[in-house]
């Protein structure tokens, strides 16, 4: 497996990691055998980098994780991990809280569910609008101080942000959604990062598997994206015209849609790491060959001008969500 740095000061990983999330919540119904087989197989093939959130089906996730962890070599394992975003009894997300306190209660149970004794790279999920960043980046370098946290990152903020809680503590990385059709951190946000020596985990890289090449009907409804415009009517129908000019451009290269696009993202730079949301075993599988497809210039070109920056249609967050990131302000 290859490997890349997370950033100047960060751990090195495998060059894809593996996002977990699919296996608990948000995207239908889930199987737990197959997604711990999932698990053992990613690190069976030297997958390094496991990332999850604590409200990840309200712990579920975590829990899944630790199980799968059982009789692995607990040190040959970077585990990622999201807090502070608040959810209800029926999962409905009902705000963030980032306060110092609130930073060192959500560690505790983490560790409790992952069945470990420290988190590799500890973040806050969203920037908590009530909680300056220095605040909640002060709480974690105590943690990093005491044992529990080895290293600090973000998710889904901007520029401003960025360098604010660098000024507190080295960050290793930064976690936001980048993919062929959603670019919008090329602006200002990547240069940010590459001037600070941050890293980009990157999920999202088949936008939701709407470019994965498998998405043939809308989703169903207790499947997150049955509620994302991307997903809805014409949207979805002008999406998926997109993902067949991609799929000529894959079909030439002898990969699939899903392996082109993870490709493209891995030619961005060696400071960026693909999170791969895959729940199945065969998903894993295909996602880890796009490691071995070789992209020239004149292939990179090809996407760009195949699927352009702004072509998708319906690939902004929904105005409600857009409101907590910061990384769109």
């Amino acid at each position: 497996m290859d490997t890349r740095t997370l950033g100047s000061t960060g751990p090195t990983v495998s060059a894809l990691g593996l996002g977990c999330m699919g296996m608990s919540d948000l995207y239908g119904p889930t199987d737990r055998s197959e997604s711990i087989r999932t698990i053992h197989a990613a690190l069976d093939a030297g997958v390094t980098l496991l990332d999850t959130g604590d409200f990840y089906g309200m712990g579920h996730n975590e829990m899944l994780i630790g199980e799968a962890l059982k009789g692995r070599n607990r040190d040959a394992v970077q585990l990622s991990v999201k807090f502070g975003a608040l959810r209800d009894p029926h999962g409905s997300f009902i705000g963030f809280d980032c306060r110092p306190a609130a930073v060192k209660s959500f560690v505790s149970y983490t560790l409790q569910r992952l069945g470990v004794d420290h988190i590799d790279i500890y973040r806050p999920s969203r920037l908590d609008p009530n909680v300056p960043i220095e605040d909640t980046i002060g709480a974690i370098a105590e943690l990093v101080q005491a044992g529990y946290v080895r290293h600090i990152g973000l998710s889904e903020v901007g520029s401003d942000t960025i360098r604010r809680a660098a000024k507190v503590h080295p960050i290793v990385d930064l976690q936001i959604e980048y993919a062929l059709i959603t670019r919008g951190i090329e602006d200002d946000i990547l240069p940010t990062c590459r001037e600070l020596g941050i890293g980009i985990t990157a999920y999202g890289v088949l936008s939701r598997g709407l470019i994965g090449g498998h998405l043939f009907k809308p989703p169903a409804a207790n499947d997150y994206r049955s509620h994302s415009p991307r997903f809805q009517g014409a949207n979805l129908d002008a999406n998926l015209a997109l993902v067949e000019k991609l799929r000529t451009l894959a079909d030439g290269l002898g990969v699939s849609v899903a392996q082109l696009a993870i490709a493209w993202v891995l030619a961005q730079g060696d400071d960026i790491v693909p999170v791969i949301g895959a729940r199945t075993v065969q998903r894993l599988q295909e996602a880890l060959a796009a490691l071995d497809v070789d992209l020239t210039p004149q292939h990179l070109a090809a996407l760009t001008t195949a699927i352009p920056r702004d072509a998708a249609a319906g690939s902004r967050y929904a105005e409600a969500q857009m409101a907590f990131l910061d990384s769109e302000k």
